[in-house]
């Protein structure tokens, strides 16, 4: 038997692919029920690949409750482009671009295609512990316990689990801050399938609608860590830093309900050696979390799934499949853990920006999309099903 830790995006669907492909398994969460809850996500083409495979209908549904955005400009703080990309050729591609969607509806279709007999909630997890024949008893707040003979934990930035395999491994802050919410918003058409990030000084500002008349929006900044928002002056303190960008950022800022703004300091995990230990192993951000520059977060840990979930149904030495696992995929996860770091780091660079700018305006057409193919690549080959 294997335990799952985490009914996120990771977890969720390492458990719709376990389903399909007949293994057998148990996935924990710590949360009473799962509802609506973060903000918006993009779902880029390599895991759209994995949901379509695990089933045509949640490919389906997650198409109709999303946003297909068919172009990507980065501008400056008055959206003149510094680059921008219409998705055609990723069409021509995978057969679709990126879907936007918000969060917590991803998780609810999840959630609503899963096995509810081998969801357990309200179960936090606490630690585990190593028992006889090579077994596992996980511990969970309330005090009750599980015995399984693997462990994968898909908990998180702050995993638990993580935390107690490997105590060495620290999160390493960006120095930025983020805001992000979902506004009851008509936004203008020309914003309706595209998405949006305009670099100004010091600061970003991102835009993606989700679904007629609700538009996510993300707002960077750099910022000491562990700070504390005024929430009753949050809105003008906002539209103040903002105040040179586009007039749809304001917009949006006004109209979103000051509860729905959520303010993240943006981490990443800094790189591990290894994913695994014995007969547990880590997925998804409690592996290789990293910042959202790329908006890769949820694209990693649907694509863990999707090879973890058939390495096992063909070995059942699973042990070594965990070894195989972190060999075949921690090159390509780490390169984009880099990349989207670095890219945070230039966006907010201090002097510099025409600079900036400009070089990027220079990098060849061909080149951002020869870069952008292979990242949403994956190998189908690995499955029979």
């Amino acid at each position: 038997m294997i335990s799952i830790i985490g009914g996120g995006i990771g977890g969720l669907t390492l458990a719709l692919a376990f389903e399909k492909l007949g293994v057998e398994y148990n996935l924990y969460e710590r949360a009473e029920t799962l509802t609506e809850v973060g903000a918006g996500i993009w779902i880029p083409p390599n895991a759209l690949q994995v949901i379509q495979w695990i089933d045509q209908k949640l490919f389906d549904r997650i198409k109709e409750q999303g946003n297909t955005i068919d172009r990507i400009t980065v501008g400056d703080s008055k959206l003149n482009p510094i680059s921008d990309t219409y998705q055609d050729f990723v069409k021509n591609e995978f057969g679709f671009s990126t879907i936007t969607i918000h969060r917590g509806k991803l998780q609810a279709i999840l959630y609503e295609f899963a096995n509810k007999e081998k969801i357990k909630l309200s179960k936090s997890f606490k630690e585990f512990k190593q028992i006889e024949d090579n077994h596992i008893e996980v511990v969970f707040e309330d005090k009750s316990s599980v015995r399984t003979q693997y462990l994968i934990a898909a908990d998180g930035i702050n995993s638990k689990v993580r935390t107690q395999l490997f105590p060495e491994s620290r999160l390493r802050y960006s120095g930025q801050t983020c805001w992000r919410g979902v506004a009851a918003y008509k936004i203008d058409p020309s914003f309706d399938h595209r998405g949006v990030e305009m670099w100004g000084e010091q600061l970003r500002f991102g835009i993606s609608r989700l679904e007629e008349g609700k538009v996510y929006w993300f707002a960077v900044a750099l910022s000491e860590p562990n700070q504390q928002d005024d929430r009753s002056i949050l809105k003008k303190k906002l539209h103040d830093m903002f105040i040179d960008f586009h007039p749809e950022a304001l917009n949006l800022i006004q109209n979103t309900p000051i509860e729905k703004i959520i303010r993240t300091d943006l981490s990443e995990l800094q790189i591990l050696d290894t994913w695994y230990q014995d007969n547990i192993c880590l997925i998804g951000d409690a592996a290789h979390s990293m910042t959202p520059d790329l908006g890769q977060g949820g694209g990693q840990a649907i694509e863990d799934a999707f090879y973890l979930s058939n390495m096992i149904s063909k070995n059942k030495e699973i042990a070594k499949v965990f070894a195989e696992f972190y060999q075949l995929r921690h090159q390509k996860v780490n390169q984009i853990v880099k990349k989207s770091w670095g890219t945070g780091i230039i966006a907010n660079i201090k002097y510099g920006k025409r600079i900036r700018n400009f070089l990027f305006r220079s990098i060849p057409d061909k080149l951002l999309k020869k870069q952008m193919i292979k990242m949403y690549r994956i190998d189908k080959t690995i499955t029979n099903v």
